[in-house]
């Protein structure tokens, strides 16, 4: 059994998804659709760049959405490879549209517009400079609570992301990713400030949910056969409105993808398969467990190991 797992911010390059476009009529029809959706041409950033303008989370959200869903349609249509066999789909954070997009509960032009919104959202939640991230490595996620709980008093930050085995993202205001950076270090605890715009997945994010919530409430979402696995439960959704409220709810909640990764192999996953720019969610699949078998999919030739599902 396998699940399908798409990736979220961060994995962006200048130039991603260029030899689908350039050799699949299908691609070069959804950066059309992409551009049209959205109004301005979303395509030429991504093919062309420059990098500061992809960067933007407004860009980059809607931007990943569009290779993933493009790498999906031609693994689907162009090699006649049904990945919606697949037992379950998850994405990482904006990765989730993906996924829910791919599975068949969101059309295309609506979950792009949707993200378009988020990412402006998000962006827009705190004023620039005000937040930030800080990556815990090494650490488990019960030593961080510990740290975090007992400093409550000090300083006020969020677990934004348990991603893996001693990889953790925490959220907050700069001031106070400061202070727990001493904590840290005072502890001998490794841990990177990310170059990141504004703090994901935690409560600074409350403007961006209060746009999102209106957004996700009338968006046109149908029914599916596949379960998708929510960031914020680390468990199995198909029911419409439950999954309308975990996606308002994510944006201010920890990312569970170690324990969603944990949930699926509990269930019988042996095969993950990645599509989108980059590798990461490979690698933390990696870290959770090293029995299971990875495929991540993002050029031509990767596909042609798929052959065999």
């Amino acid at each position: 059994m396998f699940s399908v797992i798409f990736p979220g911010q961060g994995s962006q390059i200048v130039g991603m998804g260029k030899e689908f476009f350039e050799n699949f009529g299908l691609v070069k029809s959804l950066f059309k659709e992409a551009d049209d959706a959205l109004g301005f041409p979303l395509s030429k950033t991504i093919l062309e760049g420059p990098k500061e303008e992809l960067d933007l989370t407004s860009n980059t959200q809607p931007a990943i959405f569009l290779i993933s869903y493009s790498i999906f349609s031609v693994i689907k249509k162009e090699f006649n490879i049904d990945l919606n066999k697949a037992k379950y789909f998850a994405g990482h954070s904006l990765g989730e549209y993906s996924a829910l997009s791919s599975a068949g509960y969101l059309d295309f032009s609506e979950t792009i517009k949707l993200l378009r919104i988020r990412g402006d959202a998000m962006q827009n939640a705190v004023p620039k400079g005000e937040g930030g991230m800080v990556a815990i490595l090494g650490s488990s996620i019960s030593n961080v609570e510990k740290i975090i709980e007992s400093n409550s008093n000090n300083y006020e930050v969020q677990i934004a992301n348990d991603n893996s085995e001693g990889q953790i993202v925490i959220s907050g205001k700069n001031q106070d990713l400061d202070k727990l950076i001493q904590e840290l270090q005072k502890n001998n605890i490794k841990n990177i400030k990310l170059p990141v715009s504004a703090p994901f997945h935690c409560k600074l994010m409350k403007k961006a949910t209060i746009i999102m919530k209106n957004e996700i409430e009338k968006a046109n979402f149908k029914e599916s056969n596949t379960p998708l696995i929510s960031n914020v439960t680390a468990d199995e959704v198909k029911n419409i409105d439950q999954l309308k409220n975990l996606l308002i709810d994510q944006i201010e909640s920890r990312v569970r993808w170690r324990e969603s990764v944990v949930y699926m192999i509990e269930k019988g996953i042996e095969q993950f398969i990645e599509i989108g720019p980059g590798k990461v969610l490979s690698g933390l699949v990696k870290r959770i467990n090293k029995n299971v078998k990875i495929n991540t999919i993002n050029n031509l030739s990767d596909i042609k190991n798929l052959e065999k599902i």
